[in-house]
């Protein structure tokens, strides 16, 4: 029996392919170095990938950052900070995620000066690669980007300070539920429910109307546990026109606000067929949610 041909590329192919003219050939290359496990093939695979951080086309580039950051390789740090000033906003973004994943603590000036003084894709990354980096420093220095004049920054903030989980945080995240960008609004809310503080919401209530971001409130409706969002997330799980996979979100946020809700029972039984289902991604979403409600009523 003829077994079919392996798509993985092997160690010696990619540091061969570190040197091919064509752009896709280079990126594949770069990927594959960063999945090595063997302590020399990793020696080898840093060595390959610095080149590669000065590559002329930006794809590169990113996807060597980005192997060099999970390599974990003290080798890689400066070649890191030096691109957080490249000219290329997803290479700037790449480095910054790079010195978070590698975990060296000399990074840290630079990401503060990133996020100081960097573009708004470098201050985005940078804060959120401060928060893995140093998470008990992080609070001060994402405090004052709070008032960042781009709403994607303020956004971000708002979601790193939950997941700081500094209850410091929440009068400053009520302050950005008046914000002027929905998203900023929606990302304060999430973090407050964090701290199972209701200030949010209404806003939350609110994101259950906004067709896209829907789906991305049950999640904090949940874990806020108010009662009083039931209705709104009845009332959207019964709704004719709804994808499979958020009427089961909606069915599990449900129950787990109130179970003896009068749609309770259409909520269980969204959930029970969800469950038989044969794709494995819906099957899923039930099992979680159904486990949930049992653990919530434990």
């Amino acid at each position: 029996m003829l077994l079919p041909p392996s798509h993985t590329i092997t160690l010696e192919a990619a540091l061969r392919d570190t040197g091919s003219t064509d752009l896709r050939v280079r990126v594949a290359a770069a990927n594959a170095l960063g999945d090595v496990t063997e302590p020399e093939e990793r020696a080898a695979a840093v060595t390959a990938l610095l080149p590669l951080a000065d590559d002329g086309r930006p794809e590169v580039r990113c996807h060597a950052l980005m192997s060099l950051g999970h390599l974990g390789d003290e080798r890689a740090l400066e070649p890191l900070i030096e691109r957080l000033g490249d000219g290329d906003a997803e290479v700037r973004q790449c480095a910054a995620i790079a010195l978070g994943a590698l975990g060296d603590a000399r990074a840290f000036e630079p990401l503060v000066r990133g996020l100081k003084e960097g573009p708004p894709d470098l201050r985005m990354q940078a804060a959120a690669s401060l928060a893995e980096l140093a998470p008990g420093r992080a609070y001060d220095l994402l405090i004052p980007a709070i008032r960042d004049e781009d709403a994607e920054v303020r956004a971000t903030i708002a979601q790193l300070l939950g997941d700081l989980e500094d209850r410091r945080a929440a009068g400053w995240l009520a302050d950005l539920l008046e914000d002027n960008s929905i998203e900023v609004r929606f990302e304060a809310a999430s973090s407050l429910a964090v701290f199972r503080d209701a200030r949010g919401l209404d806003v939350l209530i609110a994101t259950l109307d906004d067709g896209d971001r829907a789906h991305r409130a049950y999640a904090p409706l949940a874990e806020l546990g108010d009662a009083r969002a039931a209705d709104a997330v009845a009332k959207r799980m019964r709704r004719f026109f709804l994808a499979r996979a958020e009427r089961i979100l909606a069915a599990g946020t449900l129950l787990t606000l109130a179970p003896t809700h009068e749609d309770a029972p259409r909520a269980r039984e969204v959930l029970s067929r969800a469950e038989k289902s044969r794709d494995p991604y819906l099957r899923g979403l039930a099992e979680s949610a159904t486990e949930r409600h049992r653990q919530d009523r434990s």
